[in-house]
C-alpha cells in the first residue's frame, strides 16, 4: 500500500469484531450478540421484511450491547428480566455510535432498546426506530431466557419461555412483534439453531453478506477510538489507558521516522492492543495485590483475544500482530506467542514501550502513577532483561518530559468520547 487512503477495511466486518469484543465480556458466554442478531433477523423474516431490513436488524442485533464493558452490569442484564440500570449501558451505547456516520443509523435503536413497548410508544422518536429497538429488546429476552438451556433442554424449555414471552405482550413487547415469534418458535429448527456450534456457523456465513461499505483510514480510526472506550470502561483504573498508550506510540514513532501511514496504522493498533481485556473478570483487573499464578495464566491470554478479534479482518493483519505482541519481549520471554526478535517488528516494540510507560504513570488499584524518573528507571531496567528494545527506550528518555505528558493525558491529540454525566446515585443501581 503507497498510501493511507487505500487502506480500507470492511465495516461489516468490524461491526463482527465490535460484537466479538463486547461478548468477551460475557466470559463463559460470548455469542449472545450473534444469538439475538440470529432471533431478531428470523423475527423480521416472519414479519415479511425486505432483505435491506433484515440486514440492518441483524448488525443492529450485534451492536445492541455495545455499551457494555463490565462483568458485573453484564450480570445484571442477564439475571434479571427488567432492571433499573439497563437504561445507561443503552445510554452509553447511543453516544458512542452517534457521531460517527457509518454507524450513527444504530443509535437511536440501541438508546431505546431496553424501553418497554407501552413506554416506547409515547418518545418522540421514527415508527422505524420504535420498531428496531423493540425487536432487539424482544430478541434479547428470549435469549436470556434460553441461553442456559441451548446445549441441554432448549426444546423442553421453550414452552415455559414462550408463556412467558406471552405475558409481557402489549406492556413490554409490540403484540405484532410477540405473534412473531409465536410462529417462527413452532419450528424446532429456530431453537436448535441457536445451539453455539450452529449460531456459530451461521453468523459466519452472515459475515460474508451484508452492505459492502469500506472504511477509510480515518474512519477506521474513529471507530478505533470507540472500540477503545469500550475497553478502558472496563476498569477506573484503566481509563484512557488506550487512548494514550496511541498518542504516545505514535509520538514514538514520528519520532523515530517512520512514515505518516505507519505512523496512523501504530495509532490504531495501540488503540485496540487491549481488546481482549474485555475477557479478563473485573476482579483480576482491580486486585490490590499481586495476581496469584491463576489470575497470571489468565491476565496472560488477553493479548491472543486481541489477536482473534482482529486477524480475521481483511487489511488488518499486519495492525492485529502489531497490537497482540505488545507483551513480547525481545528475548522471548513475553507471551503469548514467543515470536523471534527477526519476527517482532519496531512497530510492536513502539507499542510495547508506550504500553509500559503508561501503564506506570497511571494511577492502578495497588499504586499511584509514577514520576518520570521512576518510569525511566523501570524501562531501563527492561532493556537491561531485553524486555524493551534500547533504541527506543533511549529516544523516550532524550523526550521524557513530553512522552511524560502524553502518557498522563495533558498533551493529547487523540480526543476521548463525550458521554452523558452519570448521577452518583445513577451508578450506585448500575452496580447493584
Amino acid at each position: 500500500m503507497s498510501s493511507s487512503s487505500e487502506l480500507q477495511v470492511s465495516l461489516r466486518q468490524m461491526i463482527f469484531a465490535i460484537e466479538t469484543a463486547v461478548s468477551l465480556v460475557g466470559m463463559n458466554d460470548t455469542n449472545h450478540g450473534k444469538r439475538v442478531a440470529y432471533i431478531a433477523s428470523q423475527l423480521a423474516h416472519q414479519l415479511g421484511y425486505d432483505d435491506q431490513t433484515i440486514q440492518f436488524i441483524f448488525e443492529l442485533g450485534l451492536l445492541h450491547d455495545c455499551g457494555v464493558s463490565t462483568e458485573q452490569i453484564h450480570n445484571d442484564l442477564v439475571n434479571h428480566f427488567d432492571w433499573q440500570g439497563a437504561y445507561i449501558h443503552c445510554e452509553i451505547g447511543y453516544h458512542l455510535l452517534k457521531d460517527f456516520q457509518p454507524l450513527e443509523i444504530y443509535s437511536n435503536a440501541i438508546r431505546y432498546h431496553h424501553t418497554p413497548w407501552e413506554k416506547l410508544k409515547n418518545i418522540e422518536i421514527s415508527t422505524q426506530d420504535a420498531n428496531m429497538a423493540n425487536l432487539i429488546f424482544l430478541a434479547d429476552r428470549i435469549d436470556i431466557m434460553a441461553a442456559c438451556h441451548y446445549e441441554t433442554d432448549i426444546l423442553l424449555a421453550r414452552e415455559e419461555i414462550v408463556n412467558s414471552i406471552k405475558s409481557y405482550s402489549g406492556s413490554y413487547f409490540n403484540p405484532v412483534f410477540v405473534d412473531a415469534f409465536l410462529e417462527r418458535e413452532k419450528s424446532e429448527a429456530f431453537w436448535i439453531s441457536l445451539k453455539e456450534r450452529h449460531i456459530t456457523l451461521f453468523t459466519w456465513e452472515m459475515r460474508q453478506l451484508g452492505s459492502k461499505v469500506s472504511l477509510t483510514l480515518q474512519q477506521l480510526k474513529q471507530l478505533s477510538i470507540i472500540m477503545a472506550y469500550i475497553v478502558d470502561q472496563k476498569s477506573p483504573f484503566t481509563a484512557q489507558h488506550s487512548l494514550r498508550v496511541a498518542d504516545l506510540a505514535r509520538n514514538i514513532a514520528e519520532t523515530f521516522g517512520l512514515s505518516s501511514e505507519k505512523c496512523a496504522k501504530i495509532e490504531i493498533a495501540g488503540l485496540l492492543h487491549d481488546l481482549g481485556k474485555l475477557n479478563i473478570p473485573d476482579k483480576i483487573l482491580e486486585k490490590q495485590g499481586p495476581l496469584n499464578s491463576l489470575e497470571r495464566s489468565i491476565m496472560n491470554q488477553h493479548s491472543y483475544e486481541t489477536y482473534e478479534i482482529l486477524r480475521s479482518i481483511d487489511g488488518l493483519d499486519e495492525i492485529a500482530r502489531w497490537a497482540a505482541f505488545h507483551h513480547e519481549g525481545l528475548n522471548g520471554v513475553g507471551y503469548p506467542f514467543h515470536p523471534t526478535q527477526q519476527e517482532l517488528g519496531i512497530e510492536s516494540r513502539i507499542i510495547a514501550v508506550a504500553d509500559v510507560f503508561q501503564a506506570l504513570v497511571q494511577d492502578r488499584p495497588y499504586r499511584s502513577g509514577m514520576a518520570l524518573s521512576e518510569v525511566l528507571g523501570i524501562l531501563d531496567e527492561f532493556v537491561g532483561d531485553e524486555k524493551l528494545d534500547s533504541r527506543l527506550v533511549n529516544l523516550v528518555k532524550q523526550h521524557g518530559e513530553k512522552c511524560f505528558s502524553i502518557a498522563k493525558g495533558i498533551d493529547q491529540t487523540i480526543k476521548g468520547i463525550e458521554l452523558p454525566a452519570f448521577t452518583a446515585e445513577e451508578l450506585t443501581v448500575a452496580n447493584q
